[in-house]
């Protein structure tokens, strides 16, 4: 019994280093691999919806999404086995999505239709954020997600003032141009408002008044500020970060990527790596 429990552990380590390794070799080919059947399969969910190509592939079609649907529910099994603490992989964001690659052609079985619900598959291929594991694309995405959180509710703050707009707006458009020119209820007019802040311009609702063709202009106007207050707001806080960065740390550790270091830090606090070699 001690052997083939020590063997099996010895492949349980084994297929760890393989498929949670992504700084390994094996582990790094494993995740491109990965990939390639993630796009693979996308790419064939996505012909599928071809009527052509369907009707002259869908055996095929079939044949290989299975293929890849048995891949990734093995591939599940694995994740689940070689993990020290296998619930804290099936409940985390990365092991719902993986158990939801592989749910909609069983449930095919039982529910037709089901099996163009793998399209969920193309939300795996966030995985390629874990394979360029690369201090500089580390550090940057790090800088970009604290630049988003300090703005967050500068942007809330302009999200509800952009919404109190639309209501206002479309009301006024409502009473202006009235059910006879298309602006059948406030709330068809709130959409035409939203289309037209956006600078989407669908054409299907147009207003014929004066008034309202006045009011039209101002809203396109107004909509090119809108679309780029969220931008500056983001920009702003990423010069305060760079700022205060260039101030009170060192370069990024070439290592790991982590940018909190003192300009007197010899040693990344993180990784142990030597920064004076930089």
């Amino acid at each position: 019994m001690g052997i083939n429990k020590s063997t099996f552990e010895k492949l349980r380590q084994q297929t760890f280093v393989i498929i949670y390794g992504t700084n390994t070799a094996a582990g790094r080919l494993f995740d491109l691999f990965l990939l390639g059947i993630i796009l693979l399969s996308v790419v064939l969910v996505m012909l599928e919806t071809v009527q052509g190509f369907d009707t002259k592939y869908h055996t095929q079609v079939v044949f290989l999404e299975w293929l890849i649907t048995i891949f990734f529910t093995i591939e599940y099994i694995l994740r689940i086995i070689s993990i020290k603490k296998p619930l804290q992989y099936i409940f985390s964001f990365y092991g719902i999505i993986d158990l939801i690659a592989v749910l909609p052609m069983y449930l095919s079985l039982f529910i037709t239709g089901t099996s163009v619900l793998t399209i969920v598959r193309a939300f795996r291929l966030i995985r390629l954020f874990k394979i360029l594991n690369h201090p500089q694309f580390t550090g940057q995405s790090l800088h970009l997600k604290d630049a988003l959180l300090a703005s967050r509710s500068k942007i809330v703050v302009f999200i509800y003032f952009v919404l109190i707009s639309t209501v206002f707006i479309g009301s006024i458009m409502y009473v202006i141009e009235g059910p006879e020119n298309g602006f059948t209820s406030i709330p068809t007019s709130i959409y035409w408002t939203i289309v037209t802040l956006t600078t989407v311009g669908y054409g299907d609702i147009s207003p014929s008044t004066p008034l309202g063709q006045f009011v039209a202009s101002f809203v396109m106007v107004l909509g090119y500020g809108i679309i780029a207050v969220p931008t500056g707001i983001v920009t702003a806080e990423l010069a305060k970060s760079d700022s205060s960065k260039k101030k009170s740390t060192k370069n990024p550790c070439s290592h790991c990527g982590t940018e909190d270091h003192t300009a007197k830090a010899i040693f990344c606090y993180n990784c142990g790596n030597n920064l004076s070699n930089e």
